[in-house]
């Protein structure tokens, strides 16, 4: 055997281990990431006595009838269809409201325009508390209050400026050469940004619309304070499970394992530009 030879040998029995170590690591920290969504789906399998009485990595009695109270209850799955109802108008506005303004951000160069962009995010960063009384306060005078229009448009508050990020940051990629040509071709500006320039952002455009599902999704104190009966969302629903004779676990988290669902879903559609939508559309 050569020196080249052995010197080879030498070096992949010394990266053998470092690959074994970073598939442990890599092994054990996916399993530490799926153990709560497992332990949830096997509460949710349980009946509320064996959650309670016995520690068991799995179902001794397998029973799906926590499934069975919230898929039949209308009080239980009205508050998934009350949710998935403001998240997609919440959706459909912020999408329909920061096009405009991410193109306007992307094309021109106005007075403070790097600062009005950069207030935008500061939306974001300020809590919901902070707004839920406002909110409360202005849809109970006038007539919004347990609506879910209401839950929609304060949700926009924090959407609006995320989806515009993202999607200026898609938008600046595309060359200002193509408006120009399309321009000269005759195109009104609707009909060039409706059939030329959507087009080329849509991946932009579907993780804008991930973001503001998943962010108005998962939102619970605005939905709860601006919601009562006929707009209460499943996050405030879970709630009743709390009686006088304890909390109910298995349909807890029965509800639980049905809420992550539809994040799941919007996730599996728009998994390939994720990363991209997480760097704003810079990468």
């Amino acid at each position: 055997m050569t020196t080249a030879a052995v010197s080879a040998t030498a070096r992949q029995d010394r990266a053998m281990p470092r690959v074994r170590a970073s598939a442990v690591v890599m092994f054990l920290y996916i399993v530490f990431l799926l153990l709560p969504i497992y332990w949830l789906l096997n509460m949710s399998l349980k009946t509320n006595t064996e959650i309670l009485s016995t520690f068991t990595l799995w179902p001794r009695n397998l029973t799906f009838a926590n499934y069975h109270t919230i898929l039949t209850d209308p009080a239980w799955y009205m508050g998934y269809v009350n949710s998935i109802i403001y998240v997609v108008m919440n959706t459909v506005i912020s999408i329909t409201v920061a096009l405009p303004a991410a193109y306007a951000f992307s094309r021109y160069t106005f007075m403070g325009d790097k600062h009005l962009f950069f207030w935008l995010l500061t939306n974001r960063m300020a809590p919901a508390a902070v707004f839920a009384l406002p909110f409360f306060q202005l849809y109970s005078s006038v007539g919004l209050f347990d609506t879910h229009i209401a839950v929609a448009l304060a949700h926009c508050l924090f959407n609006v400026p995320l989806a515009v990020w993202i999607l200026e940051g898609f938008m600046r990629g595309v060359p200002k050469e193509i408006d120009e040509t399309a321009y000269i071709d005759g195109y009104s500006f609707g009909r060039f940004f409706i059939r030329i320039f959507m087009p080329l952002i849509a991946s932009g455009i579907g993780v804008a619309a991930f973001f503001c599902f998943m962010f108005s999704w998962v939102e619970l104190l605005l939905s709860r304070t601006l919601t009562s009966v006929n707009a209460k969302p499943i996050a405030a629903t879970m709630t009743r499970t709390v009686s006088a004779s304890g909390m109910d676990w298995g349909v807890l988290a029965a509800a639980g394992v049905l809420t992550i669902v539809p994040g799941a879903i919007v996730i599996w559609f728009v998994r390939n530009y994720i990363a991209k939508g997480f760097a704003l559309g810079r990468v």
